[in-house]
């Protein structure tokens, strides 16, 4: 979402895209993980797409029907945010996420986070033509969402499938976070009706190995959303 797919959200991302190793080109972390393109040969660690058609992407990506599965509003309360603090929207893609975490209560700071420039510029353009003061769109590399400041907050929906490098990513996403600041993958069930090919659906099991090694540990688990996994985890 994010286009996070997000986030983008580092898509649909710090998503985004992806990792600490050699940059790849601008398939990850975009549009919250909804699915434009795909590109020739994805890697078969991710699943590797294009998001550069903004403005088509926005009828599917803010689309009033994804509330009903989204719940967007159930989940902002989940994460239970505080004002004063910063979220990093990775994979953040025409600002699902980003401009609804504007809008509550807690009205924190937001970087809305992705790979692909026509969907920051999207997002630049819809920052202004909505007065959303405390958003500001942020383009990541392949390898790092490129946030001017530490956040208490990572958001990744629908864009943890579309990262290369998984495990050196969210290692060096660690610098990024706020002492006590948390990390929330949202992302497709087997199950789910849409998504990406099912072999890049990861199971709880598998999202929690990868952040395990890259210094996360599982803090809370919430089973809501229909159509997708909601886990939240702090640096051990």
């Amino acid at each position: 979402m994010v286009t996070v797919c997000r986030v983008i959200a580092l898509g649909a991302a710090l998503a985004a895209s992806a990792p600490l190793l050699a940059a790849q080109p601008p398939t990850a972390a975009g549009s919250h993980g909804q699915h434009g393109a795909p590109a020739a040969q994805p890697p078969a660690d991710h699943h590797a797409h294009r998001f550069d058609n903004a403005a088509e992407l926005a009828k599917r990506f803010d689309d009033p029907a994804r509330d009903a599965w989204q719940l967007p509003g159930r989940v902002i309360e989940t994460l239970a945010l505080r004002p004063g603090q910063a979220v990093a929207d990775i994979g953040a893609g025409t600002g699902y996420f980003s401009a609804r975490l504007a809008s509550s209560a807690a009205a924190p700071t937001v970087y809305a986070v992705d790979v692909e420039a026509a969907m920051v510029d999207h997002l630049t353009a819809r920052v202004k033509r909505e007065g959303l003061t405390t958003v500001t769109p942020v383009l990541a590399a392949a390898d790092r969402p490129n946030l001017p400041a530490p956040v208490d907050l990572v958001l990744v929906v629908d864009t943890y499938h579309h990262i290369p490098n998984r495990v050196a990513y969210f290692t060096a996403l660690k610098a990024s976070l706020r002492p006590g600041g948390r990390l929330a993958i949202i992302d497709f069930r087997k199950d789910s009706p849409e998504g990406p090919p099912v072999q890049y659906r990861f199971t709880p099991e598998q999202i929690g190995a990868e952040l395990a090694q890259a210094g996360f540990a599982l803090a809370a688990t919430h089973d809501f959303l229909p159509r997708q996994h909601f886990l939240i985890y702090r640096v051990q």
